[in-house]
């Protein structure tokens, strides 16, 4: 059964930079529907060079990001927190899942991820992934994954590895859901869910390798759920577009509370340089102006783009002193 439509409560348009099979795009698109909310697209470039996306993020270049006028949000966990303030209903925390959900996404995003990855990328997965492409475009997306990766705070798991791995934790899903519940924490969907099923869906789009998914009966039609809840064609949009947006408008004023990294030394306002911990750690640099427990933010200004600020997860980031 589709969830109850957000659409009617004020919501600001809400701008999603992605690109069709970027996983953790899709598991933000799902949310988008799941919330009945309306959004726009702007599909970017799989690989670098990424002009305008560096114009509005600063340097940060993982998929999707989603903009709200001058704000600019990174990471799907991030972004699924901003949907969740501004539809709650229907909720990605339901009462059943409480203190869970955010561990088993935050578990679904890095492990069971790494593994469907090293899965995909054995050699029938790269065929069918790459094979109808020039050898040029291949050598040109792996030279970028390879830059991406470089500094990963640990090495992925090799293709024999990862299946292994992706088959023990399917075998795990498929005995949660052995009772009946159509969801991992019972009868409603949660950020859980959505984070498990982007990696699974990602799985299921590389035909060669998608086979895995067949020896767990359960596993297949948790995937088909989500597509219950539909997904409102988007509103085109280009880079050029979305820049302008951004020039025009300015940032969401900021509350005026206690600075999480004050302890640290690093007060409001500070210069400092905030990456990523796992991969992708190119830095972002700007004025400090946001530390909560679970969020970071940074103003910054670009010539395009004028006054950004651009906003990171607590998790998975860290914040430095800019030298």
């Amino acid at each position: 059964m589709a969830a109850p439509s957000s659409i009617g409560v004020h919501v600001p348009q809400l701008i999603l930079h992605h690109y069709p099979s970027s996983p953790f795009s899709e598991k933000i698109r799902a949310i988008l529907g799941f919330k009945g909310l309306r959004w726009s697209s702007v599909v970017i470039p799989v690989i670098m060079p990424k002009p305008d996306v560096v114009a509005l993020t600063g340097g940060y270049r993982k998929t999707p990001f989603l903009q709200i006028g001058s704000d600019i949000y990174c990471d799907s966990a991030l972004i699924a927190d901003v949907l969740e303030r501004l539809a709650p209903t229907p909720t990605l925390h339901p009462p059943e899942s409480a203190g869970l959900t955010r561990i088993v996404a935050q578990w679904a995003d890095s492990s069971l991820f790494g593994a469907a990855v090293g899965h995909i990328f054995q050699p029938a997965g790269v065929q069918s992934l790459f094979g109808h492409l020039p050898p040029a475009h291949i050598k040109a997306f792996l030279a970028d994954r390879a830059a991406l990766s470089a500094g990963a705070s640990s090495p992925g798991m090799n293709p024999q590895e990862a299946t292994g791995a992706l088959r023990l934790y399917l075998q795990q899903l498929d005995a949660r859901l052995a009772d009946g519940r159509p969801w991992l924490f019972g009868q409603a969907p949660s950020l859980a869910d959505f984070s498990v099923y982007h990696c699974l869906w990602f799985v299921q789009q590389v035909k060669a390798v998608s086979g895995i998914l067949d020896e767990f009966p359960r596993v297949k039609p948790f995937i088909d759920r989500f597509q219950t809840f539909g997904q409102a064609a988007p509103e085109q949009l280009s880079s050029t577009e979305a820049i302008e947006i951004a020039a025009r408008g300015r940032p969401e004023a900021l509350a005026d509370e206690p600075f999480q990294d004050a302890r640290q030394g690093l007060a409001k306002g500070a210069r400092v340089k905030v990456s990523a911990t796992d991969y992708g750690k190119d830095p972002v640099e700007g004025e400090f102006v946001l530390s909560r427990p679970n969020e970071l933010a940074i103003r910054r200004t670009d010539p395009r783009a004028g006054e950004l600020v651009v906003h990171f997860p607590r998790l998975g980031f860290q914040v430095r002193a800019a030298e």
